[in-house]
């Protein structure tokens, strides 16, 4: 029998993240497929909480979690945090933004450390804190609707969520390419980049679903070995443009990265190219830096690092780049976002290490306890 955990209250985070426990396994489901299931802070603390509750429940061999669709059970799993709230929050100072994005990082240092399978169904759109309450998980599914993206840059703000960390730890120079560009990838080539596991085809994850719901699995070790041996093989390969990618992104500054990208002209590479113009010329400095100091990171000093980054991003300037992109993007959706800098070569070397800069000391963090 399913014993769904609900308060006798409703509100919009309840009916935005549904929680179960089925048989041997706790779900759960993004509800909000009117935005792509974007995360608001009630549903962080959703999540958070029932993490911790599954955490405890000793009937709950696994978690799963996938995002629902208008009509359909699976949908796209997530598309992010939900950048409109940060630009309301932003513009009337509202301490809710600061919030988000403490809790928001506390909650995917949780998935990354979880002492129970964490299971994410990743399919259609997986963006930005879609990416942060995957990437932790013990087994990362991807289909063959996958759209999966880091595209921060494009509004102004950088891979964040542990972006830095996972990113940094893809093959080669991918990470590199991926956060800099915001490129979007498909299934296949996600789990080539490292950043998933294992590929299902979406007609059949209902069925697959229901089965971890009925079957008695005696472990969680269990759990997760039925659910491989389900994956779809296939011929692996190299991901798409690997060399170029690794010749090109492995170089120094995104000024020699650009000029590198104009010698290779390929279709490829002027496809490249025309990605990291439309980002924000900050941030791709920024970016850059992130993922290179991340390499050398824990998870937990790296979710710090961010949550400095993410702070300088609404209050380093008098004109934040990422409430411009947002404004751009997502309010006026004009997609002509005036940013501080019109090209890469304009950003000064002083610039970009600001964003580095903690505004706390190590006792007052607000992710101090993170380990």
């Amino acid at each position: 029998m399913s014993d769904v955990i609900m308060n006798n209250s409703s509100s919009n985070s309840e009916d935005f993240v549904l929680l179960e426990v089925e048989g041997r396994v706790g779900c759960i489901t993004l509800n909000r497929a009117k935005a792509l299931n974007a995360l608001s802070l009630d549903m962080v603390r959703r999540l958070t909480k029932a993490l911790l509750e599954f955490r405890d429940n000793p009937q709950v061999l696994a978690v799963l979690v996938r995002g629902r669709g208008k009509e359909e059970p699976f949908g796209h799993f997530c598309a992010g945090g939900d950048i409109r709230f940060f630009h309301q929050a932003a513009l009337a100072d509202d301490e809710s933004l600061a919030n988000f994005f403490t809790e928001e990082y506390a909650l995917n240092h949780l998935i990354h450390t979880y002492s129970k399978p964490y299971i994410a169904f990743m399919d259609g759109v997986v963006m930005g804190g879609g990416m942060g309450i995957s990437q932790g998980a013990s087994v990362r599914i991807v289909t063959d609707r996958t759209q999966m993206a880091m595209p921060e840059t494009h509004i102004g703000l950088f891979p964040d969520v542990g972006g830095g960390y996972f990113l940094s730890r893809c093959p080669g120079h991918i990470g590199e390419y991926l956060g800099l560009t915001g490129q979007k990838i498909n299934g296949h080539q996600a789990i080539l980049a490292g950043l998933a596991d294992g590929f299902i085809e979406a007609q059949r994850l209902p069925l697959i679903w229901k089965t971890l719901l009925s079957t008695p699995f005696e472990t969680s070790e269990s759990v997760e070995r039925w659910l491989q041996s389900q994956f779809t093989k296939f011929d692996s390969a190299q991901f798409p443009e690997k060399a170029a990618i690794d010749k090109c992104f492995a170089l120094t500054s995104p000024l020699e990265i650009s000029l590198a990208l104009e010698q290779e002209n390929s279709s490829w590479s002027h496809q490249t190219l025309a990605n990291l113009k439309k980002a924000s010329p900050l941030m791709v400095h920024v970016v850059l830096a992130q993922i290179r100091k991340a390499r050398k990171m824990g998870l937990a000093d790296d979710l710090r690092m961010e949550r400095d980054m993410v702070h300088h991003c609404f209050h380093l300037r008098t004109k934040s780049e990422t409430v411009e992109g947002i404004r751009a993007l997502a309010i006026d959706k004009d997609h002509q976002p005036q940013w501080a800098h019109a090209n890469l070569s304009d950003v000064q070397q002083d610039e970009w290490p600001l964003f580095f800069q903690s505004p706390w000391t190590a006792e007052t963090h607000p992710l101090r306890h993170l380990s």
